[in-house]
């Protein structure tokens, strides 16, 4: 039976600031946030904070905020690390041009076991679960076939326990070439994993439109986690989203700032 894979999102990189010495300037906050207030104010040469109602860190990007000036969110960025989410959920993501993909190659890594991501509407039924998985069992068999039928013996199985009659690079290039034909048997719930690299701005358009309550639920799910990540490393730009459960158990999270399309 087709293993379940369940959601991972690590965050695996995101931005430091160290302020110039002979800028004579301090704030508080968190890095990320830090380096977007230096960069507003480096517009201005504001380093004396003139307006109290800005003077912290936190304040500084509400204003930025309101008067929608998010450009300088685009200096500080975070990436994550991306397991466990299905091929079709993974490719809308991708559509977010704006961020940096890295993305497990099923041409080169070869799919050793039906690894799938169940839609949370398949999964509340015992039944439809179990032919769900019944069909990613078939089309995996079927990969597997086509592995060893285009090269006359089980490409891409564990080297351990199989002997292949070709050797070096046209090994290689034999076992590339039945991979990336096979694949497209593969379903889309077939699991995937990447590297996802944006700017902040970026994350809070990603979470504003993908974490909304009629998003896909899937991707949903892994925006409102990543958010969960980014309140940790720039509270003061992500703690506008409110995180809401809703009745089919659920998050979504929105924002009083009107989203940029």
């Amino acid at each position: 039976m087709a293993t379940i894979a369940e959601l991972h999102v690590q965050l695996v990189g995101h931005t430091a600031f160290s302020s110039p010495e002979d800028v004579p300037w301090k704030t508080d906050g968190a890095p990320a946030s830090q380096l977007v207030e230096f960069a507003g104010r480096a517009c201005y040469e504001t380093w004396d904070k003139p307006n109290p109602h800005t003077a912290t860190n936190a304040a500084y990007v509400r204003h930025i905020l309101d008067v929608g000036h998010l450009t300088v969110l685009e200096h500080a960025s975070a990436t994550m690390y991306l397991r466990g989410v299905s091929r079709s959920c993974a490719a809308e993501i991708m559509r977010h041009r704006h961020f940096s993909f890295s993305q497990l190659s099923q041409r080169y890594v070869p799919t050793h076991e039906a690894r799938v991501v169940v839609p949370e509407h398949i999964k509340k039924d015992s039944h439809l679960t179990d032919l769900f998985l019944r069909s990613a069992d078939l089309a995996h068999q079927v990969y597997e076939e086509l592995l060893e039928g285009m090269d006359g013996e089980q490409v891409g199985v564990d080297k351990e326990t199989t002997k292949t009659r070709s050797s070096g690079a046209n090994a290689v290039l034999r076992a590339k070439q039945a991979r990336q034909a096979a694949r497209a048997v593969l379903p889309n719930c077939a699991e995937t994993r990447f590297v996802m690299t944006g700017n902040l701005r970026s994350w809070r358009h990603f979470i504003a439109m993908r974490a909304a309550e009629h998003a896909d639920p899937e991707i949903r799910r892994i925006a409102v986690t990543c958010l969960r990540q980014l309140k940790e490393i720039a509270p003061e730009v992500f703690d506008d989203f409110s995180i809401t459960t809703l009745r089919d158990g659920g998050n979504m999270a929105t924002s009083p700032y009107v989203s940029e399309t």
